[in-house]
């Protein structure tokens, strides 16, 4: 494949969609055409960034004569190929692959539980992380020497990655194994905001004290996992580093794949972080369509919004949507400026409030046991008191002033352990 089909199918995968009409609707006509996407600006976009694993000089020597095992996923590239295939081309003894959430080729949607396998196209045995058990056990490492960590995080607290990066840790450190990172960029890495979670809400979408945007790289965060102590046991994981290089936090970062099957636009990624939260509610944010995290609505809402769109089942994305088959009514947010978000840089309560002040049934907005679809707003959230102040009519200046001093006070801590300007 040229480098140019390459770069058009980067464009497909991150360019800011738009519809004329007011309702979308699953189907052909709602992908890309190739030959209407402009690609000039890609290179750009990405500037002069080289991420870890790109700089291949400055670990592969360490590798040498090493049984090694690979945390990895679609994301885990160097180029156009996969970082398990370019290593092997160079010679690097890989024995295990262990592979995360939506599984190792990213073709799990999220939440479904994948089992252990043999990779079809290298032989190697594939471990999944997001089954059985969601840490290697001794036996899987008896035959690693070194394990290394690649994997494109987003920088949200419930993004579930940094969840596998810590259980990896606790395994490396219970094992005497060490983890070498290869670093990636953040492209929420720019801005710091929401709740500190309450440790009585730790759960498999929040495991530690940090912010909903935790500002930091994966490798900074495994620093901070080391230096404040929150491994099992307050293990301390041996690790060694690769940075990103020309790198830093303010620089925008599109990401040159999905990094999982719901995060398919760089619009997507940029409003993650506000649009996960209505996961907790009784409002779909478009997953059953190929615009998830980009939209929101629910049928009860027709009339008060034009925009529409109808979930459907999606293999390999969301196979039982919230809503689905059924016509929702709300925001389209998939041309809301990219630019205004980073300048804004914080989440946005206000689309939170909006929708339910709107919502008819003030008393279901919030209710997860209507839906298996919906998860818990407080888990989510990292607090309880977010849900109250919506349904009380707090004011978003006064919800902010609710996240201090302990948003303030984290702020400082992450200092420790920054990489990066």
């Amino acid at each position: 494949m040229s480098r140019y089909t390459h770069l058009i199918l980067a464009a497909c995968l991150f360019v800011g969609l738009s519809s004329s009409a007011q309702q979308i609707q699953i189907g052909k006509n709602n992908v890309p055409d190739p030959k209407k996407v402009s690609v000039e600006n890609i290179d750009k976009v990405r500037g002069k960034i080289r991420t870890g694993a790109e700089q291949t000089e400055l670990y592969l020597p360490y590798l040498k004569g090493k049984r090694i095992g690979m945390v990895v996923n679609p994301t885990s590239i160097i180029g156009n190929t996969t970082v398990v295939d370019s290593l092997l081309a160079l010679g690097v003894k890989i024995v295990k692959i262990f592979g995360p959430e939506h599984g190792f080729r990213g073709d799990a949607s999220a939440g479904i539980h994948v089992d252990d396998s043999i990779d079809e196209k290298t032989g190697i045995p594939a471990i999944s992380l997001y089954g059985k058990h969601h840490k290697p056990s001794k036996e899987d490492l008896a035959d690693v020497d070194l394990l290394i960590y690649d994997i494109q995080d987003v920088g949200v607290r419930f993004y579930t990655y940094i969840n596998t990066l810590q259980h990896v840790m606790e395994a490396c450190a219970e094992n005497n194994k060490e983890l070498l990172i290869l670093d990636r960029p953040n492209p929420n890495g720019y801005y710091v905001d929401g709740p500190i979670l309450d440790p009585k809400l730790k759960s498999g979408v929040g495991i530690n004290p940090i912010p909903i945007t935790h500002g930091l790289t994966i490798a900074e965060y495994a620093q901070m996992l080391n230096g404040e102590g929150w491994l099992e046991n307050k293990a301390v994981c041996k690790i060694k580093i690769i940075k990103n290089a020309n790198y830093t936090h303010a620089m925008p970062y599109v990401l040159p794949v999905k990094p999982s099957p719901n995060l398919n636009t760089a619009q997507s990624i940029l409003l993650y972080p506000t649009l996960c939260l209505f996961e907790g509610t009784i409002i779909s944010q478009g997953r059953g369509t190929y615009f998830p995290f980009t939209i929101l609505g629910n049928p009860d809402l027709k009339g008060q919004y034009k925009f529409s769109f109808m979930p459907k089942g999606i293999k390999g994305m969301s196979e039982t949507p919230l809503h689905m088959d059924k016509d929702c009514y709300g925001l389209d947010l998939r041309q809301y400026s990219a630019n205004k978000i980073r300048k804004e840089a914080q989440i946005n309560l206000k689309w939170l409030i909006e929708l339910y002040n709107a919502y008819p049934y003030k008393e279901k907005f919030f209710d997860f046991k209507q839906s298996k679809q919906m998860g818990n707003f407080d888990k989510l959230a990292g607090t309880y008191d977010l849900k109250q102040q919506i349904i009380a009519g707090k004011t978003e200046e006064e919800i902010r002033q609710s996240w201090e001093p302990g948003l303030s006070q984290y702020k400082i801590m992450r200092k420790k352990y920054l990489l990066y300007q």
